[in-house]
């Protein structure tokens, strides 16, 4: 457990560290999750085998994730990665690994937007089942590598995706996990999941 103290708020959150890890995947997750993301601390638990250091936090206050609207305040929830990026540059143990940002859902958005901002202080963004639609305009000025993973039983959001796809000037590439659903609850389609996040990672 560790306490991420932001400007206007503390956040709960997890780290996993692996020796001579050289990169660390932020998780954004999506409305209604927590750092307890059963489908997040999977993808998590594949990129430590790989030696990629992850931290999830709650991006909401308890309070604040009781209410419907501010879940899919897009604004605040890009404030509180941004946050936890500068969190990270201040822990001596976490400033010199390359940040890779991973969104799921609405925290999907979240990331994109916080890349945008950042630029070269983010190496690669990973999008599971999420929706990069509601980055805006940040899909254009995204200047990092960005890997959009959706399910293929999920329609209406892989539609989305390509959408937000071509709106995306930055090297983008779209997987579709075959026979998924939104929630990749499907026998083995987490495991392909990271997979997939763990090899963009390690390219980038």
């Amino acid at each position: 457990m560790v306490h991420l103290e932001l400007e206007d708020v503390r956040l709960e959150g997890h780290l996993r560290q692996p020796p001579d890890s050289d990169r660390l995947a932020i998780f954004v997750h999506g409305s209604g999750s927590s750092r307890h993301s059963p489908r997040n601390n999977h993808v998590a638990e594949r990129l430590e085998k790989a030696g990629i250091s992850s931290l999830l936090f709650d991006l909401l206050t308890e309070t604040e994730d009781s209410s419907r609207a501010t879940r899919f305040d897009i604004d605040l929830l890009t404030r509180r990665v941004l946050g936890a990026m500068d969190w990270v540059t201040g822990q001596p143990e976490l400033s010199g690994l390359a940040v890779h940002l991973f969104g799921a859902s609405t925290g999907a958005a979240a990331a994109i937007r916080a890349a945008a901002v950042r630029g070269e202080g983010v190496r690669s963004v990973v999008s599971r089942g999420g929706r990069p639609d509601l980055a805006g305009d940040a899909l254009g000025q995204l200047q990092v590598p960005c890997l959009l993973i959706v399910g293929g039983n999920d329609p209406e959001v892989l539609q989305m995706n390509r959408d937000a796809k071509s709106e995306m000037s930055a090297p983008s590439e779209l997987r579709v996990v075959e026979g998924a659903t939104h929630l990749f609850q499907e026998s083995g389609a987490l495991d392909t999941v990271a997979n997939y996040a763990t090899e963009w990672i390690q390219a980038h």
